[in-house]
This record gives structure tokens, C-alpha cells and sequence, in this order.
């Protein structure tokens, strides 16, 4: 897979990509990213990439002119053609569409992602509409550019490629990954000691030592018993996502994606909760 990074800071991506998961993918050959200096794309003697907004106002725009030829030269098909050629070119900015979970999986079957760096006050809008399919934030939240928000995608997507995680279960058992349901009313004659997280976050983890600073790791957990570490596992995920993600709750039941099991842990989560808010 390919990922085409346009920016006018080309030199911030000399460390992120230098490490573990991604690092390893880039020294094996599983991914290629190439980085794109937007200012050799420009026309003038000062490489301008930015000018005043038209009817006033602060900041400064990115000039659509060497964004197209930038994406031009990369041999990038027409904005029509980019299914068909499983190629996209994506904007990043703070006025884009939330990068999910399921977009990485969708981003992991294409053959090449061009990303665009927004800077400064915005983009002009004419990139949007005719060279980007898509664009894209990774939070509700604003950062200098898209030079960090490249580097996350980058990251999300590359370790969904094949080969390029040790265990593929890694990518298919963590939070936010469903993309496969395991049945948990249906019983299996070797049950799995981990549960897909259908969507919501994943469970606590705990490694040696068994104690630590007065804390033990819960007893399940060392029991043996694989049915009731994955029912644990389960409830923790719910209660988890209850704490910290409430809406990740709502949608999947929008989704129907509750089992029978899901449904009582939710419930049992729930009326506790409603105990210790009485209680207090």
C-alpha cells in the first residue's frame, strides 16, 4: 500500500515513522510513504502556498494551484475513476468528518491514499470540491495542521494490512474493531479467552506481577476458566464504554448488535450504577 503525504512541512515526518509497528511495515516493504514538499509545487520565487481570505477576515488560505499540481504529479486518477482504481486523496482539517475505526478498515483495502495537510485558517473550498473525496478530523479539537493527523491516520491504517501485526487477532480484538461479531449466546467447545469488542472499548489488561502497590489482579483472570474470563471480560468492556464512551453504547443499539448476555451485563451495570448514585 501506498500513502502520498503532501505537506509544507516535510521534515516532521523524519521521527514518527521510525518506529515499532509502522517503522517495522515501512522496513519489510508492507507500506510505502512518500512525502511531498507543497512548496515545490508553487510558481513564484517566494514557493507561496497561502494567501488572504476573499470578504475579509483573519488568517490566511491555502492556495488551491499547488494542491492540484501536487496531486497531479503523482499520477493520482480522476476523481471519478478513484473507486475503480481504489485510490483516494483526503484532506485533513478540523472541519471533516470524525476518522473512525471503520474507515481505517476501509482505507486498509485500497492501493493508494494521497493526504493533504491543511494549514493556517483553512483550505480553499475548491479543494474539497473537486480533488478531495473525502474530508477528515481526527477530533473535536484544533491542532496547528495536518501533519499530526497524517501521522495518525498512517498509523490506524497500516496496522490493518496484512502481515504487518504478529498476531492478526491484535487488530481484530481491540477497541472499536467491529468488523466481526462473535455470537455470545452461542456455545463453543473451546471457547476464546478474549471477546470481540463489537465496536466499544476493549477490556483492562493485566500482566506480572500478580500484586502491585496493594492492587492484585482480579482472581478470574488466573482461574483457567475460559467462559468466565470471557464473560468478565465482556462486562468490563461494557462498563468501560458506559464510563468513558456512553455514545459508542447508544449506537450500537441502534445497530441491534446486543446479544441476550449483553443485554443483562448492560442491565446488572446499570441498576449498580443507579445503587451507588443513591447511596451517595
Amino acid at each position: 500500500m501506498q500513502f502520498d503525504i503532501i505537506t509544507i512541512f516535510p521534515q516532521f515526518f523524519e521521527g514518527p515513522f521510525g518506529f515499532g509497528v509502522l517503522g517495522r511495515a515501512l522496513e519489510e516493504g508492507l507500506v510505502r510513504v512518500g512525502i511531498h514538499n507543497l512548496r515545490e509545487f508553487t510558481t513564484d520565487r517566494h514557493q507561496t502556498v497561502d494567501d488572504r481570505p476573499f470578504g475579509g477576515g483573519e488568517g490566511m488560505v491555502m492556495k488551491p494551484e499547488p494542491l492540484f499540481r501536487a496531486v497531479e504529479s503523482l499520477g493520482i486518477a480522476e476523481k471519478a475513476q478513484r473507486d475503480a482504481a481504489r485510490e483516494r486523496v483526503i484532506l485533513l482539517s478540523a472541519q471533516g468528518k470524525p476518522f473512525t475505526q471503520a474507515m481505517a478498515r476501509e482505507m486498509a483495502k485500497l492501493e493508494r491514499v494521497v493526504l493533504l495537510c491543511g494549514r493556517y485558517e483553512g483550505v480553499d473550498e475548491r479543494v474539497n470540491d473537486l480533488l478531495a473525496d473525502s474530508e477528515l478530523s481526527i477530533g473535536d479539537y484544533v491542532i496547528s495542521g495536518g501533519e499530526l493527523a497524517a501521522a495518525v491516520l498512517v498509523d490506524a491504517v497500516t496496522r490493518l494490512l496484512p502481515g504487518v501485526l504478529g498476531n492478526e487477532d491484535s487488530a481484530r480484538y481491540e477497541s472499536f474493531a467491529a468488523e466481526e461479531k462473535i455470537d455470545l449466546d452461542a456455545s463453543e467447545k473451546t471457547p476464546r479467552s478474549t471477546c470481540d469488542s463489537g465496536g466499544l472499548l476493549d477490556y483492562p489488561h493485566y500482566t506480572r506481577p500478580s500484586e502491585f502497590r496493594g492492587l492484585m489482579v482480579p482472581a478470574v483472570l488466573s482461574s483457567g476458566n475460559h467462559e468466565e474470563i470471557r464473560r468478565w471480560r465482556r462486562r468490563q468492556s461494557l462498563e468501560k464504554t458506559l464510563r468513558n464512551r456512553p455514545e459508542l453504547l447508544e449506537a450500537a443499539e441502534q445497530e441491534q448488535a446486543w446479544s441476550k448476555e449483553d443485554r443483562a451485563l448492560l442491565q446488572e451495570l446499570k441498576n449498580e450504577s443507579l445503587r451507588q448514585a443513591d447511596s451517595e
